[in-house]
């Protein structure tokens, strides 16, 4: 079955909550197609100037987080199981802002720009995958959503910022169109949320936004795996394993990564851990997912053929 979800008033939400009522309900195998606003919930470009000049969505409240749609129940999920988000098609819209800079956070400290901010506007061309900001630079795009995720079990409203082991804001650029991001449900329904498009980030996510931008589609496939536990995020890309960390310091971060993929390995290889551990640091690389969501987040890579 496929169904279409767009923003509104029962579809909208700004936490992520476990008693939280689904706005639809999917079979496994389901697909969802999703038009979802920028991460500011914001109801057209905006070229700059003071935050509250932003132009926002009726739906928009000052506590509100990250503008996500949702949540979808998946019928027969239970806490437990894996969740297999596949990645089917991301469409960036036609516009997009980068602010950097002109706000009190650890990272612009240390840049020395809490006080002077800068937005850069984006015309966003998904036909040639490009985007110009008025200043003439000109970049590739690579489509993305920061938060795909679910509800913690513990009861309560719970921010859109930071990533969690059953997802959220994992700013993970590598999460492309033809990729499966693998969860740990961590409430009965699993309530999948999705939102906060970025049409091309770097690595780390250095700045503290990305291109943000709205989606005019992000298609997926929902399904629920027994056959397949996971303790946090791991994905299936093109040509790659990732296996993704959160921590409140890159160490934590890393080491969770490293634990998973050491898992994973052991598990597509037949390997012992001191072999898993052993063929890791050869051919395992640890890349840093972002620093700026207040838990910071890294990812293992596993290139397919590294060895035979």
């Amino acid at each position: 079955m496929r169904h279409t979800l767009t923003p509104g008033d029962e579809t909208l939400h700004g936490h992520f909550r476990a008693d939280a009522a689904p706005v639809l309900t999917v079979d496994p195998g389901d697909t969802v197609t999703y038009r979802t606003l920028d991460c500011w919930w914001s109801a057209g470009p905006y070229p700059g100037g003071r935050n509250r000049d932003r132009p926002r969505v009726p739906q928009h409240r000052p506590d509100h987080g990250h503008a996500l749609i949702g949540p979808v129940a998946v019928r027969g999920a239970r806490a437990g199981q894996t969740l297999a988000v596949r990645l089917d098609a991301i469409v960036p819209g036609a516009w997009g802002t980068t602010v950097a800079g002109g706000w009190p956070s650890g990272f612009n400290e240390r840049y020395g720009v809490e006080d002077d901010g800068v937005v850069h506007a984006w015309d966003l061309d998904a036909a040639t995958m490009t985007g110009l900001n008025q200043h003439g630079h000109t970049v590739t795009l690579r489509p993305f959503m920061g938060v795909l995720g679910m509800p913690p079990a513990e009861p309560g409203r719970h921010s859109t910022v930071p990533p969690r082991a059953c997802g959220g804001n994992l700013d993970c650029k590598d999460l492309t169109a033809g990729s499966t991001l693998l969860l740990p449900i961590s409430v009965d329904g699993a309530l999948f949320s999705v939102g906060d498009g970025h049409a091309a980030q770097g690595d780390g996510e250095v700045g503290g936004t990305a291109i943000e931008c709205p989606m005019d589609e992000v298609t997926v496939t929902l399904d629920v795996r027994d056959d397949f536990p996971v303790t946090g995020p791991v994905a299936r890309v093109a040509d790659a394993w990732l296996t993704l960390g959160v921590g409140a310091s890159l160490d934590d971060a890393t080491f969770m990564a490293l634990d998973s993929m050491l898992t994973l390995m052991q598990r597509l290889h037949g390997l012992s851990r001191p072999d898993a551990v052993a063929l890791a640091s050869v051919l395992v690389d640890v890349r840093v997912t972002q620093i700026v969501n207040e838990t910071v987040g890294a990812h293992a890579v596993l290139r397919d053929g590294a060895w035979r």
